[in-house]
This record gives C-alpha cells, structure tokens and sequence, in this order.
C-alpha cells in the first residue's frame, strides 16, 4: 500500500501522515515504513543540533500503521487513542533513519481494539508498546 493509498483508510494528512508505506502479511500482521528526511515539523528545536524523534511520534507512527490493519472497519469512523500501555524507548531515531513497524491485533471488545507494536531502525528496536483504539464514528468524533 503506497502512501497515497494509506489516506484511503486514515484521517491524517501531511504534515501528520507518518507511513510511506504498508502491507498486511497473510497473519494480519502490518509491516509498515517510514522514513525521516530531516524536514519534518516535529524535528525543529527538538533537539537544535541533535535532531532526535519525540518518542511520542514514534508511538503515532505505530499507532498509524496499527490503523490500518482495520481495514474496511475503519471507513466512515476516527481511530482515537484509548490507551498506550508498556511503552518503552531503546534506542533514538534520527534525521535519515527509515522505521520498520510491525503490528497486529491481539483482542477487540466491541469498538475497542488492542494492539501490539513495535518499531526498528536496521534492525534494532527502538520503540515497542500495548496501544488501543476507540472506532468512533466521524459524526459524533468531530
């Protein structure tokens, strides 16, 4: 799934779309990437001469890539944040790095769905975490 075809399913637009990329393998698992230019909005004055990603766009870009592996469930409603549980920070991704994402659902509860992700840059962890989301609908989110 290219980029463009990303914004079929989620609400965000640039500058928040952080997938350039996705696939959902035959497990369901999603395989997402994205790469960091050194432009992005969030980099400036975090950390001036040491650009380093914030940790919670880091849990966004799981958060995104997690998104999609509602697949058709998520036409017509917002994802939001329900929870962000067992977060943890390895290591830091900078300016040029491409984060490698993977993602599945381990439960859902009616609108509530839980997921577990973790993110990689060459190989080595950076960021893994327990997320969950509320499917809400567009006319009662907004």
């Amino acid at each position: 799934m290219t980029r463009e075809e990303v914004k079929e399913f989620l609400p965000h637009r640039e500058p928040m779309l952080l997938i350039d990329s996705l696939e959902i393998d035959s497990d369901n698992i999603a395989h997402g990437k994205y790469h960091v230019t050194g432009e992005e909005f969030f980099l400036m004055g975090h950390f001036p001469g040491n650009p380093v990603v914030p940790g919670v766009i880091q849990c966004e870009i799981m958060a995104q890539a997690s998104g999609l592996l509602l697949g058709d469930d998520i036409k017509g409603k917002v994802p939001l944040y329900a929870g962000i549980n067992n977060v943890r920070f390895k290591q830091p991704v900078r300016p040029g790095d491409t984060i490698e994402i993977t993602a599945k659902i381990t439960n859902r509860r009616g609108p509530i769905v839980f997921v577990e992700a973790f993110a990689e840059v060459n190989g080595k962890r950076c960021v893994q975490g327990d997320l969950s989301f509320a499917l809400i609908d567009k006319d009662k989110a907004l």
